[in-house]
C-alpha cells in the first residue's frame, strides 16, 4: 500500500518553500484514483500477487488534491493555479483476489456514486466535507475544480473502500487466523477517518461485524488447522511405515529395482507433504524423519550387501563354469560314446548346481559349454548314423539266414539237420548287430529252429539208449504181471457178483494198461 493509501490525509505539498493544502503538481502514478482503486489483499503474501490497474490508466490519471488532516478545519491559503484536473466517472474498483486465494463471489456495492454523493458537500472555497453521525468532517480541498468534480473524486475513494470491505466479506471464510488479523487491522485503519465521501458509518459497522465473524473464523481455522495437522501426521506416519516395511523385507526375496523406485516415490511424497501440508511440530517431524531416513539407510545397506554377495557368488559361479567348459572341451574328441555321454550328463548337473552369473555372461558361458559338448555329440550322431545303416544291412542278412534255417523244419533226421544248421550259425555270428527293435524277431526265429533240432536229438537218444530199453522192458514185464493178477481178481469178483469191487479193479487195470502203452 502506498503512503497515500496508508494515511491519505497528511500528504504535504511544497511550493515556494511553504506547505499548502492544494496540489501544485500531479502526484505519482501509483497515487492516482485508478491506482488506489485496486483493493489490497489481507494475506501477507498477497500484495506481491495483487493485480494493479494498467499502465495506460496510470498515465491518464488526474491531479490528486491533498486531503486535509482529520478533525482540523480547512485553512484557506493562496495557491498557484494548478492544471485543471480530469476526474474520471465514478466507478467501483475491480475486485480481483490475489493469487493463491480461492475465487469468491463479491456482493454488489451497497451504494452507487449518486447515493454516496449525498453524504458530502463542497463549500465555496473548494473544501470537501463528509457527513457522519458525529457531524461534518473536512476530507480535503479541491479549489480549482468544479464542485461536482471534487465531490466525484472523494466519492470514488469511498467506493474503493467499499470494494475492499466487500472483498474482505467474501474472502473471510477462506482466510487463516493470521490473514484474518491482518485484513481486519488494515480495514480498521482505512475506515477510521478516511478522506472519502459516502456512508462511512455503514462501512465502520460492516468492519465491526467482520471482527465478530473473524473471531469465529479464527476458531474454525484453528480446528481446521488441527485436523489438517492430524491428517498430515497420519500421512507422514503412513509414509514411514511403508518405507520401513520395504526396508525390512527379506533381501533374498526383494525386487530391488521396483522397491528402490517405491522408496524414491515415498521420498517424493514426503517432500510434497512437507511443501504443501501443514507444519508438524519439530520434535514429531524430526522423529518421523529419523525413522524414514533410517529405513532408507537400511534399505540401501541391504541392497549393497545383497549385490556384494551376489557379485561374489557370480564370480565363484563363473570360475566353476569356466572349469566345466575346460573339462567338456577335453572330452569332446572321445569315441567312448556310452561312458562319455554319461560324463557329459554329470557335467550338466554340475553346471546347474554352479549357480548363475549375470545374464550376459551366463549366456556366453552356456554357448561355450554347449559348443564343447556339441563336438562330441555330432561325432557320436555321425557314428550312430553309420552304425544304423550297417545294422539295417545286417538285419537283411540275418533274415536270409533265418529263412535257410527254417527250411530244415520239420526235423526228420537230427544228425543231418545239425550239420546243415552249423554253417548257418557260423555265418550268423560273423554278421554283427541288428537294430534293437528287430533283435527279438530274428533271434526268436533262429532259436526256434535250434530248439527243434535239439528236441529231435534228445528224442532219438531216448529211443536208442540200451540202458533205457532194458529198464523199460523190466518195467513192462512187471506191469504185464500186475495186469494178469488184476484179471484174476476181476473174474473172481464177477463170480461173487461184487459189482463195486469189479468197477474198482477195472479202473486200476485201465491205469496200468495206459502206463504199459506209454513205455512200450
Amino acid at each position: 500500500m502506498t503512503e497515500e493509501q496508508q494515511n491519505p490525509e497528511q500528504v504535504p505539498a511544497h511550493e515556494g518553500g511553504r506547505e499548502t493544502e492544494a496540489p501544485t503538481e500531479a502526484p505519482p502514478a501509483d497515487a492516482t484514483p485508478e491506482a488506489e482503486s485496486a483493493p489490497e489483499a489481507a494475506a501477507p503474501e498477497a500484495p506481491k500477487e495483487e493485480e494493479t490497474p494498467s499502465q495506460d490508466a496510470a498515465e491518464t490519471a488526474p491531479a490528486v488534491p491533498t486531503p486535509a488532516p482529520p478533525a482540523a478545519a480547512p485553512v484557506p491559503s493562496p495557491t498557484p493555479p494548478p492544471a485543471a484536473p480530469v476526474v474520471p466517472p465514478p466507478s467501483a474498483a475491480p475486485l480481483t483476489a490475489p493469487t493463491g486465494v480461492p475465487q469468491v463471489t463479491v456482493a454488489a456495492p451497497s451504494l452507487d456514486a449518486d447515493q454516496a454523493g449525498e453524504y458530502g458537500r463542497v463549500d465555496d472555497e473548494g473544501n470537501v466535507w463528509v457527513r457522519e453521525n458525529a457531524g461534518e468532517r473536512s476530507v480535503g480541498q479541491f479549489p480549482d475544480a468544479s464542485p461536482q468534480e471534487a465531490l466525484a473524486f472523494y466519492v470514488q475513494r469511498y467506493l474503493d473502500l467499499d470494494a475492499e470491505v466487500r472483498l474482505a466479506e467474501a474472502r473471510l471464510p477462506h482466510l487463516n487466523a493470521r490473514e484474518v488479523d491482518s485484513t481486519l487491522t488494515s480495514l480498521k485503519e482505512q475506515v477510521a477517518a478516511p478522506a472519502a465521501v459516502g456512508d462511512l458509518d455503514g462501512l465502520r459497522a460492516r468492519v465491526q461485524a467482520l471482527e465478530s465473524a473473524g473471531a469465529e473464523r479464527k476458531k474454525q481455522a484453528a480446528a481446521e488447522r488441527e485436523a489438517a495437522k492430524k491428517a498430515a501426521l497420519e500421512q507422514r506416519e503412513a509414509i514411514v511405515a511403508r518405507a520401513e516395511k520395504i526396508a525390512n523385507r527379506d533381501p533374498q526375496k526383494t525386487q530391488w529395482r521396483q522397491s528402490g523406485q517405491q522408496i524414491r516415490d515415498l521420498l517424493g511424497e514426503w517432500k510434497e507433504a512437507q511443501r504443501r501440508g501443514p507444519r508438524l511440530d519439530r520434535p514429531t517431524e524430526d522423529a518421523l524423519w529419523k525413522r524414514f531416513s533410517h529405513a532408507r539407510t537400511t534399505f540401501d545397506r541391504h541392497r549393497r550387501q545383497f549385490f556384494s554377495e551376489l557379485d561374489a557368488k557370480q564370480k565363484e559361479s563363473k570360475a566353476k563354469k569356466e572349469e566345466l567348459i575346460e573339462r567338456a572341451t577335453q572330452m569332446s574328441d572321445s569315441t567312448d560314446w556310452g561312458r562319455t555321454t554319461i560324463a557329459y550328463r554329470d557335467l550338466l548337473e554340475e553346471w546347474k548346481a554352479a549357480g548363475r552369473t549375470n545374464r550376459k555372461e551366463d549366456d556366453e558361458l552356456w554357448k561355450r559349454f554347449r559348443a564343447a559338448q556339441q563336438v562330441f555329440f555330432d561325432a557320436r550322431n555321425a557314428s550312430n548314423a553309420q552304425a544304423d545303416q550297417e545294422q539295417q544291412e545286417n538285419l537283411v542278412k540275418k533274415r536270409e539266414l533265418c529263412e535257410q534255417a527254417e527250411a530244415l523244419l520239420p526235423i526228420t533226421d537230427p544228425k543231418r539237420a545239425r550239420s546243415a544248421l552249423r554253417p548257418i550259425q557260423d555265418a550268423w555270428e560273423q554278421i554283427g548287430f541288428v537294430p534293437r527293435n528287430a533283435m527279438n524277431e530274428v533271434e526268436g526265429r533262429m532259436r526256434k529252429v535250434e530248439d527243434a533240432i535239439r528236441e529231435a536229438e534228445q528224442e532219438q537218444w531216448r529211443a536208442t539208449d540200451p540202458e533205457v530199453t532194458a529198464r523199460k522192458s523190466a518195467l513192462a514185464t512187471q506191469i504185464e504181471d500186475a495186469l494178469a493178477t488184476l484179471d484174476d481178481k476181476i473174474a473172481r469178483a464177477k463170480e461173487s457178483n461184487d459189482s463195486a469191487k469189479v468197477a474198482k479193479l477195472e479202473e486200476e487195470r485201465a491205469a496200468k494198461q495206459a502206463w504199459l502203452d506209454t513205455i512200450s
